[in-house]
């Protein structure tokens, strides 16, 4: 059985090493680095009550399985009601469901706290990304052509967009992660 819970900086080890394969074997990540531990702990801390950090966990062990996380999309306070969204699962356990899991969780709770809209960067191609974005309800929004350059080569970087509830005019202020807690999605 897998929980889902808010993730704390006590996680960033755990994080850290689903993360950093990411970094270092392809360019799926657009770091070129792994973040060391108290960069990731920073990260987590930087979220801060208004952007959600969200791990799935092992139930019989504890271990920590994957996680997904928002942050801003711009700097800018006009930008506050859009988010970037990222999920990252343990290699080995690529295929089992839980990147969705985790997902539809994440998009749950930006949707309960009043987010309008979630914005995905995907390095492409990326045949496997862009249908879990397509089939959790992402729309193809548009293509940065070679903007990215990692392990010796030029990275066009598509970016997919989901509507997570209609802006109202004047839109409702996003609520704080700890108020709304973990939605299932």
């Amino acid at each position: 059985m897998i929980t889902l819970r808010a993730a704390t900086p006590d996680d960033a080890a755990a994080i850290l090493a689903i993360y950093s394969p990411y970094v270092v074997t392809n360019a799926v990540s657009f770091e070129t680095t792994p973040p060391l531990l108290r960069e990731m702990r920073a990260r987590i801390r930087t979220a801060g009550d208004i952007l959600p950090w969200i791990v799935a966990v092992d139930d019989d062990s504890g271990l920590v399985l994957g996680y997904a996380f928002a942050k801003p999309t711009r700097p800018g306070p006009a930008y506050r009601f859009a988010v970037e969204t990222a999920c990252y699962v343990a290699g080995e356990l690529e295929g089992q469901g839980i990147r969705r899991t985790l997902y539809q969780s994440l998009l749950a709770t930006l949707t309960e706290q009043n987010f309008t809209q979630a914005i995905s960067t995907l390095t492409m191609p990326n045949d496997k990304a862009i249908v879990l974005h397509e089939a959790i309800g992402f729309k193809r929004a548009g293509v940065y052509r070679e903007v990215a350059f990692k392990n010796g080569q030029w990275i066009d970087v598509g970016l997919w967009q989901k509507t997570l509830s209609e802006p109202n005019t004047p839109p409702d202020e996003p609520k704080g992660f700890s108020e709304v807690g973990v939605v299932r999605g």
